[in-house]
């Protein structure tokens, strides 16, 4: 059962993907989508049978490298976090599989689509139940070469083609600090599978962990920025699954936080006054990426896994029902039109912002209150920075909301001619979705998070000195439990009164002189575009100027015009020759005798004369040289 979870994407993407033809465009949507949602269900017992009840399961396939030290073999491991992981990856593809069969409905090469779809769960599958850190590695290029076909699926858009190739450019910088990783870890444990690693890490030393896991950590920084979406969290996955190495590298932990602290509230900011729909879930997701990577640095592994968001589809039916259109202030009015979609997209913003009860209550608050119980600076940076982008979510989360669905209809009126609800195809995931993130929060929150919860212990380490979750529950004041979710009420109220009752406020204030400094200070993304621009400034003056100069091309062209000089002195008449070889007899002479010759005074005429005769005969030398290359170039 535990290989049909991992076989059945495959199979469905082989068939989509070399049978296609033959299946035609329902077969293979048939095919792949069975296939996921059987192995979805397979998931659930799993999730079953591992987590609640405890019994983890280990299968061996074969040997896969024996050289040396280095023995790798085919093996999966089912333990508690491999099977909290598998539920949210395979239910998430199946309601993406059954939403695309709407969605994709026009498109001509249907078949590939969903092979690619297929393609891309099979390896994040297969990335999630090895049992080394190499078939981790097959998996995590898999759906880097995934992603790529997936970007590139309309490849006759050269702006699709473009973007691939910038996504898979990025991916080898996370696939270099990968490997470099791995290799430290070979080189400190003598083994890459996650046995040896956990049981070895205590007696390591710190500066090796430290930079170990720092290669992590920037491995899964490039994966979160190249993949961030709900279905491919690789780079936390792989933090998550590293934690008794991090445990014992608090440098790292210190670092982790940090990052995500800055990157939730700079993607907060930065999607805060944007226009483009997706645009603002992109920077909506970099930001809970955010926060994902602020439970681990403060050791809140299983925090980490518990938190799920249904934004991407429901925007998706947004985008879909307009004729594709993305710019929010093109929209407006949409409430009446589209009641079903607005439904979805407000229960999946309410649960991404928090608010009390729902899905992401549980686990945004949590993460906030376990910070700021570590009283530490980091900690409270967690704290703070985090509660202020929890009300910048909400703000720009009703700032959508009310620009997309409660303002003045702004479209064209042909396109609200042909608003139409999504299919039944579409809502049955979209329905699936919203439930799970208005209950399953509630139901699953003392399993996964609970106090002396125990279902996660065996696959996730925390240091006894590391565990908060008390001090997180009883000890921190009522007013900053509750900080959190006031805020969060305020920003959203905000958001639906200047964009819904102070419309024209906020036109002035747009059109004031602060007011546009903002704006575009926000909306151009704090200019980080434009600071980008120096990186063509230091390729062209530095990488190409400089480094080449005094680096391979200086020394290249430098070796390569000594040796055109010396060939030209090959010239066949005897007497230079004769030449030469006084010159070198000169040359060794001097050599010998420089500690004598050095300590010599200009008085002494003879020496001198010696020294004027020996410059003279190579100026003489190189100058016929030059002349005999420049008669024979003639």
């Amino acid at each position: 059962m535990y290989l049909s979870i991992l076989a059945l994407p495959l199979f469905g993407a082989a068939s989509a993907g070399l049978l296609g033809r033959k299946l035609g465009v329902t077969g293979a949507q048939l095919i792949t989508s069975v296939c996921m949602c059987t192995s979805a269900l397979l998931s659930i017992v799993a999730f079953y049978e591992v987590a609640l009840c405890g019994s983890p399961v280990s299968i061996y396939l074969s040997s896969w490298i024996d050289s040396g030290m280095m023995s790798v073999d085919w093996a999966f491991m089912f333990d508690s976090l491999t099977v909290s992981m598998l539920l949210p990856v395979t239910v998430v593809s199946s309601m993406v599989h059954i939403y695309s069969m709407s969605y994709m409905a026009a498109d001509p090469h249907n078949q590939r689509f969903f092979s690619y779809l297929s393609m891309f769960t099979f390896f994040m599958l297969v990335l999630v139940a090895g049992d080394n850190y190499l078939i981790l590695f097959v998996g995590w290029e898999g759906i880097g070469v995934s992603s790529y076909l997936l970007i590139n699926f309309w490849f006759t858009r050269i702006q699709a083609n473009k973007s691939a190739i910038k996504a898979m450019t990025v991916n080898r910088v996370g696939d270099t600090f990968l490997s470099i990783a791995f290799f430290g870890v070979f080189w400190a444990f003598g083994n890459l599978d996650y046995a040896t690693v956990y049981s070895l890490s205590p007696y390591m030393n710190e500066t090796v962990l430290t930079i170990i896991g720092l290669l992590f950590l920037f491995a899964a920084m490039v994966s979160a920025l190249i993949h961030a979406a709900t279905l491919v969290t690789a780079g936390v996955y792989l933090l998550l699954r590293s934690s008794p190495l991090l445990e014992y590298a608090p440098t790292t932990l210190v670092v982790i936080t940090w990052v995500g602290a800055i990157t939730a509230f700079f993607a907060a900011t930065t999607g805060l006054l944007q226009n483009d729909i997706k645009r603002v879930i992109a920077y909506s997701t970099c930001s809970q990426m955010g926060y994902l990577f602020m439970a681990v640095g403060i050791s809140q592994y299983s925090v980490a896994l518990f938190h799920l968001a249904v934004l991407f589809l429901a925007a998706g039916g947004v985008l879909h029902s307009m004729a594709d259109q993305q710019d929010m202030r093109r929209l407006g009015g949409l409430i009446n039109l589209l009641p079903f979609t607005y439904t979805i997209i407000l229960i999946g913003s309410l649960s991404l912002m928090a608010i009390p009860f729902m899905t992401g209550f549980y686990s945004k608050d949590l993460i906030l209150e376990s910070g700021y119980a570590t009283y530490t600076m980091s900690g409270h940076i967690v704290y703070w920075l985090g509660t202020l982008t929890a009300m910048i979510t909400a703000f720009y989360s009703f700032r959508l909301i009310s620009m997309t669905f409660l303002t003045t209809p702004n479209a064209p009126k042909v396109d609200y001619e042909h608003t139409h609800e999504q299919d039944m195809i579409t809502v049955v995931p979209l329905v699936i979705l919203a439930v799970m993130s208005i209950f399953f929060g509630y139901i699953a929150k003392d399993s996964f998070v609970g106090m002396g919860s125990d279902m996660l212990a065996t696959s996730l380490f925390v240091h006894p000195s590391h565990v908060t979750l008390v001090e997180a529950e009883f000890s921190i004041p009522t007013f900053y439990k509750l900080l959190p979710a006031i805020g969060t009420i305020g920003g959203a109220s905000l958001a639906l009164l200047m964009y819904h009752r102070l419309a024209n406020f906020t036109v002035d204030l747009a059109l004031s002189d602060l007011g546009k400094r903002i704006y575009t200070f926000f909306n151009a993304k704090w200019f980080f575009d434009a600071a980008l621009g120096l990186g063509m400034i230091t390729a062209k003056v530095l990488d190409r100027g400089a480094i080449e100069l005094l680096g391979p091309f200086g020394l290249t062209n430098s070796l390569y015009g000594g040796s055109q000089t010396i060939s030209r002195l090959d010239t066949g008449i005897v007497t230079q020759y004769a030449l030469y070889i006084m010159i070198g007899l000169i040359s060794i002479t001097l050599l010998l005798f420089v500690p004598i010759l050095s300590g010599i005074s200009l008085d002494n005429i003879g020496d001198l004369r010696l020294i004027l005769i020996y410059a003279a005969g190579l100026l003489f030398a190189f100058g016929k040289s030059e002349v005999t290359g420049s008669k024979q170039s003639a």
